[in-house]
């Protein structure tokens, strides 16, 4: 699912259940993730619970939940490709990729030669998972896998939940803050517009380089959010982009969420004419 990062120091593969763990591939403060092969020899990415985390309720209850989430999302191209979980693992379609973030620090020329395709197939991997009738909550380039053919797919779904019928507060606050949604960073009811703004945040910094809304702080974010005069147009960043796709990428970063796309899957079409596609 993700490169290589660590092999494995053991002798030999270790077992976990009727897997075998072959290699480290990437680990989080949640769950480590494993190139496993099962007794046939096909290759799979297993998330596997981190140890520490054994005996910790709340970190089992978010790992368990991620995992239904990926479970309810179907076949999608875009999407990690969901096998089987289980109280402590995640079984997933191993694909040779990198996240989009690691990309981007040292500007992969996988991103500059097929930036178009990134962003249409990314908006179509949410809009999916919006279908379904999740918001991800933590849409974010760690967040999305792109191959060395470009092909993208969602992961990690720890923090997503049901898209409500009308704005709601939640309870616990997920997310990362540069990509939070003005009404995520104040606690004010929210729906699956945050995943646009997000998208939105996430296109901007691809497109130019930089963040619509810069801040070392969730508190600096959100005084740049609420500037009135906004995020600098796109354009003046990088005037080769098309003025449509500056114009969807600034109605995703709108800070009232009624001014954002009210659907994913208007903003998909609309950033699919922008680009031609």
């Amino acid at each position: 699912m993700a490169r290589d990062l660590t092999m494995n120091p053991s002798a030999g593969p270790e077992k976990f259940g009727k897997y075998y763990l072959k290699e480290l591939i990437n680990s989080g403060g949640l769950a480590d993730i494993w190139l496993a092969t099962d007794g046939r020899g096909k290759h799979f990415a297993l998330r596997k619970l981190k140890r520490e985390h054994r005996f910790n309720f709340n970190a089992r209850r978010r790992f368990s939940h991620g995992n239904k989430v990926l479970a309810q999302l179907g076949d999608s191209d875009h999407i990690v490709g969901y096998v089987e979980h289980g109280s402590d693992y995640l079984l997933m379609d191993y694909v040779e990729a990198e996240n989009l973030k690691e990309l981007f620090v040292r500007q992969d020329p996988v991103l500059t030669e097929n930036v178009a395709q990134i962003l249409i197939d990314a908006a179509t991997g949410l809009a999916h998972m919006h279908e379904c009738g999740y918001m991800h909550l933590d849409f974010k380039p760690e967040n999305i896998l792109v191959t060395r053919n470009a092909v993208v797919r969602l992961c990690d779904f720890d923090t997503a939940l049901p898209i409500p019928e009308k704005p709601v507060k939640l309870a616990q606050n997920p997310g990362t803050p540069a990509y939070m949604a003005p009404e995520q960073l104040k606690r004010e009811p929210l729906d699956a517009r945050a995943d646009i703004f997000a998208f939105g945040v996430a296109a901007y910094e691809l497109l130019t380089n930089k963040k619509p809304f810069p801040g070392d702080t969730p508190g600096e974010i959100l005084t740049a959010q609420m500037d009135p005069a906004g995020a600098v147009p796109l354009r003046e960043f990088n005037p080769d982009a098309p003025a449509a796709l500056e114009k969807v990428v600034m109605r995703c970063l709108e800070c009232a969420p009624e001014r954002r796309y009210p659907y994913c899957g208007l903003m998909l079409r609309e950033l699919q004419n922008a680009l031609y596609i």
